[in-house]
């Protein structure tokens, strides 16, 4: 079951860094580094979610772009770092934070979606938070909505 998890969420993080926006913002990680990064199991610290990582957008019309924000605390020991904030379509567009998160700090994911052109109806989207984080390296954040028209 955790591969096939696994292996949604990493077909679903290379389709939809396909149809990111290329702007890049901060420093860009090799693969390798990221790699040996989440790998290294001297620096993970955990995270705690401040509020629900699965919400209720309600009803919007067909068109309009929502804003949906997840805050978090570094409840651990060393510094936090996320690595990639992917989304499960194009439709969604999350914020990566760029800055690390010392012990206690707190942050937010942010996170736009843009109803345009969308099927009416109840639509459930997901974000795709990784971090030096254990024992899961990788969280998800939901989102339910219902397009109206």
């Amino acid at each position: 079951m955790k591969k096939t998890i696994f292996l949604l969420i990493a077909a679903t993080a290379l389709v939809s860094c396909a149809m990111k926006d290329k702007k890049a913002t901060g420093p860009v990680l090799t693969q390798e580094q990221r790699e040996k990064a989440l790998n290294d199991s001297v620096n993970y610290t955990s995270i705690q979610w401040l509020d629900t990582t699965i919400k209720d957008l309600g009803k919007v019309k067909e068109g309009q772009v929502v804003e949906v924000t997840y805050k978090f605390r570094n409840s651990g020991t060393k510094n936090l770092v996320i690595y990639d904030v992917t989304a499960s379509c194009g439709c969604t567009v999350p914020e990566k934070p760029e800055q690390p998160f010392a012990p206690g700090q707190e942050g937010t994911i942010r996170a736009k979606f843009d109803s345009r052109g969308r099927p009416h109806g109840m639509a459930r989207k997901e974000v795709y938070v990784t971090a030096n984080t254990k024992p899961e390296k990788s969280h998800i954040l939901t989102f339910n909505v219902e397009i109206t028209d």
